[in-house]
């Protein structure tokens, strides 16, 4: 069997379009697997906190996650002020399978610990802790809009944010 010089041609490029399309799909299957799948970007919104003397506030936040390629390391910083309240949480976290673990701090206030929980389907719910502080923190990701809930028994009793991704 004799086959021509565009034939050959045709075929590799067919060979190159199926081999495309199964790495795209691989690298899709491999984003939609990381627990952090949704997150990176910036982003930004309003919210209310919720401090012990009973006040609520409204606040502005931006964030900003960092996924790292292997998509099991997220970096986050979360910036939030009202007129006369701010606070500055950063936090880097590593997952093994849905487990997350990692550390956090506050800038405004010097405060630092760890955080540990869950990761997946575009939610994280971690338990925070440090000296003399400890909170929930749930983060719920769908499309281009994330939710932030922050629950504690501190100063700051609770936080109610909606982000949008820039």
């Amino acid at each position: 069997m004799k086959l021509s010089v565009s034939g050959l041609f045709g075929q590799a490029i067919k060979a190159a379009a199926v081999c495309a399309a199964l790495m795209l799909s691989m690298s899709a299957s491999h984003a939609q697997s990381s627990p952090f799948a949704g997150f990176n970007g910036s982003w930004s919104g309003t919210g209310t906190v919720s401090l012990s003397d009973g006040t609520t506030e409204h606040i502005r936040c931006k964030a900003d996650y960092k996924v790292n390629g292997s998509g099991l390391n997220l970096k986050q910083s979360l910036h939030c002020a009202s007129d006369s309240y701010k606070f500055d949480l950063s936090s880097d976290v590593t997952s093994q399978g849905d487990r997350i673990s990692g550390n956090w701090s506050e800038a405004s206030r010097n405060v630092f610990g760890n955080l540990q929980g869950t990761a997946g389907g575009g939610q994280i719910d971690v338990f925070v802790e440090a000296s003399g502080f400890a909170a929930n923190l749930t983060l719920r990701t769908t499309g281009n809009r994330q939710t932030v809930q922050i629950s504690s028994k501190g100063d700051i009793r609770g936080v109610n944010i909606t982000l949008v991704k820039s």
